[in-house]
């Protein structure tokens, strides 16, 4: 029946707008999650703390700083290259991007941070290019009182746009502080390691 075929000539357009808006926010959200599209609006600011982690490694701070360093500075282990990669190195500073897994691994955030070493006291991070426009961050290396490492991480998330990029903020600061101490026991873990050998 005519009716028919125009009230589906109709409805085909509206489907496809649909259909593609849904296509494009699906793709503006991977590519916002996982770093590939940064955004940098410059408007409507906000910050929120990340940390205090604390932990306390019976190691000397020289050799818990080099098991932060070394996949920086060193030979990093293989399993250490598939999280991390060197883009550009100096002495003191080099520029690196952070692979961390989302969604079971289906999806991989990519952050690009610099990274700059102030032996044995800190290791700094600043982002270049990832899911929020500012992060920066500090690794601190104290002696404690037996002779151990206290390891002492902070730092500051900033996002644009007000109320909508402070939400999107909390959601990135759970992962990134889940990430950060995925981080802090490994090194713990390598620090007893090398201790027992």
């Amino acid at each position: 029946m005519p009716g028919e075929g125009m009230q589906m000539a109709r409805i085909r357009p509206g489907f496809v707008a649909v259909t593609g808006a849904a296509a494009v926010a699906g793709a503006g959200y991977v590519g916002l999650v996982s770093g590939a599209l940064p955004v940098d609006l410059g408007v409507g600011q906000r910050t929120r703390p990340l940390g205090p982690q604390v932990v306390t490694i019976a190691a000397d701070r020289e050799q818990v700083f080099d098991i932060v360093a070394t996949p920086y500075l060193g030979r990093a282990t293989h399993a250490m290259r598939e999280k991390i990669q060197v883009l550009d190195a100096g002495s003191d500073l080099v520029l690196a991007a952070h692979r961390t897994p989302l969604y079971g691994g289906r999806l991989h955030a990519v952050t690009v941070e610099t990274v700059g070493f102030t032996r044995p006291e800190r290791i700094t991070f600043r982002l270049v290019r990832g899911p929020v426009p500012h992060v920066v961050e500090e690794f601190r290396f104290d002696d404690d009182t037996a002779g151990g490492t206290v390891l002492t991480y902070t730092g500051e998330l900033g996002t644009d746009l007000w109320a909508l990029g402070e939400r999107w903020g909390a959601l990135v600061a759970r992962r990134w502080e889940q990430a950060v101490a995925a981080s802090l026991r490994a090194i713990l873990t390598e620090a007893q390691r090398r201790a027992n050998r």
